[in-house]
């Protein structure tokens, strides 16, 4: 009889530990594996060089896109202006990092009042084009220049729309899809804040 309750009382800690190291409930995709994130430099608006490394020990929210978007990208910095608010003070843990896929026509000058227009805090991204897309290679990103016949703006780039979230010792942790609402972006940053 002795030997059934310890059974059980091992089965029931055992059922305990298992749900007590189940990973946190993210609302966005987790990246397989938690790989390190692929390391890059370029330039930011300022002129300067940036590394991914120098970001070590925040959260990083990293997207793909360019400044003559007509619509997703606008989309997703005005939501990280707004995760970035509602996470408040945490917000000093986060760096939102915009990686140009258009560096032909995304100049730093360019690229710093597109940022300003959102959040100054937010660091925009450029090289030359070779740079620029051995980091989308890198990333799995899809891009292609479209031509727009009879527009002044004589093309435009057709990107992928998902962004990264890499935690603070710079693995790759989830996939945000474009459509998700600030609120579950701002919850599952503060998860990875909070959990790490």
């Amino acid at each position: 009889m002795g030997t059934i309750k310890q059974w059980l009382l091992s089965l029931v800690t055992a059922l305990l530990l298992v749900g007590c190291s189940s990973p946190p409930p993210f609302k966005a995709k987790p990246v397989p594996d938690s790989p390190v994130a692929p390391a890059f430099t370029l330039t930011d608006q300022y002129g300067a060089p940036r590394s991914l490394s120098d970001f070590k020990g925040k959260v990083v929210s990293l997207f793909f896109g360019f400044t003559h978007c007509p619509d997703v990208c606008p989309t997703h910095l005005a939501r990280q202006a707004e995760v970035m608010r509602q996470l408040g003070p945490l917000a000093d843990q986060v760096a939102v990092l915009f990686v140009s896929l258009d560096p032909e026509r995304d100049t730093t000058a360019a690229l710093k009042i597109y940022m300003d227009a959102f959040d100054p805090r937010f660091i925009a991204l450029t090289g030359t084009p070779e740079a620029t897309g051995k980091v989308a290679k890198q990333y799995k990103i899809f891009w292609q220049k479209t031509p727009l016949p009879g527009s002044a703006l004589i093309y435009t780039i057709d990107h992928t729309t998902h962004s990264f979230v890499i935690d603070q010792q710079g693995r790759l942790r989830l996939s945000v899809p474009h459509e998700m609402p600030a609120a579950d972006v701002t919850h599952d940053l503060k998860l990875m804040i909070e959990t790490n």
